[in-house]
């Protein structure tokens, strides 16, 4: 039997960061209703869903983690670093062939502050994840955080009523600025998950950067928040 390959990070090295409000160049569907999902997932059919999606995922470890522990849940990690996002993609083909797992789990070079909703129908996801993202601790450059009021209102969109959004950082300040965003914005509520609550219980030791966090004895803080009903749309619905 051949020994299968995995891929190694020391090939795919780029710098930590990019820049978001760049013109990168990417591929998407101009609408979720054209979007081919066959082609990231081998066993994909026409009434599977995607339900999970990780902004900003990195090497890929929170979704190798979730793969196995939610086989019949179709996810998908957004990276918007080329070289990264090949080592995704590498790690997974990898590990089909090694494993009857893994088949659930995929990820797509693209830009989550600008084309979220090129992917996803309304109300779509269960979750999303937003772990240790970019700090850009510069205030000038708060514009290039993933989470704001306006992309907060496109998280919402693509959430089912009940989904959630878990968060993670080892920078308290970034953490708090995720909490009052979250908090609020209307169509979210803090959540505290029951004990079982599978993808909780993995958020910080699962990627890479959590990983690290752990090994340098360092902190990381976690907020989790549900997407609720609009209020405005309730109201309307009993005049």
């Amino acid at each position: 039997m051949t020994k299968v390959k995995y891929p190694q990070k020391r090939n795919y090295r780029q710098r930590a960061h990019s820049n978001p409000l760049s013109d990168h160049s990417f591929d998407y569907p101009v609408s979720p209703d054209v979007m081919d999902w066959t082609k990231l997932y081998p066993r994909f059919k026409p009434e599977n869903e995607v339900k999970f999606c990780d902004i900003g995922c990195g090497y890929g470890g929170l979704l190798v983690t979730l793969s196995p522990m939610f086989p019949e849940t179709y996810m998908v990690g957004f990276e918007i670093r080329v070289k990264v996002s090949d080592y995704v993609n590498d790690r997974f083909l990898a590990l089909r062939q090694d494993n009857e797992v893994y088949h659930n789990a995929g990820v797509i070079r693209t830009n989550a502050m600008k084309y979220l909703p090129n992917f996803f129908r309304k109300g779509q996801l269960e979750k999303m994840f937003i772990l240790y993202p970019d700090p850009h601790f510069k205030k000038c450059k708060h514009k290039w955080r993933i989470v704001s009021e306006g992309l907060l209102a496109e998280y919402a969109y693509v959430l089912k009523v009940s989904g959630l959004v878990y968060t993670v950082s080892d920078v308290k300040e970034v953490h708090d600025w995720m909490v009052e965003h979250f908090t609020n914005f209307p169509l979210f509520e803090r959540y505290d998950p029951p004990a079982e609550d599978k993808a909780a219980q993995v958020l910080i030791g699962s990627t890479e950067e959590g990983k690290k966090v752990l090994r340098n004895k360092g902190q990381s803080w976690t907020a989790i928040f549900k997407r609720v009903e609009d209020p405005y749309s309730v109201n309307c619905a009993g005049t």
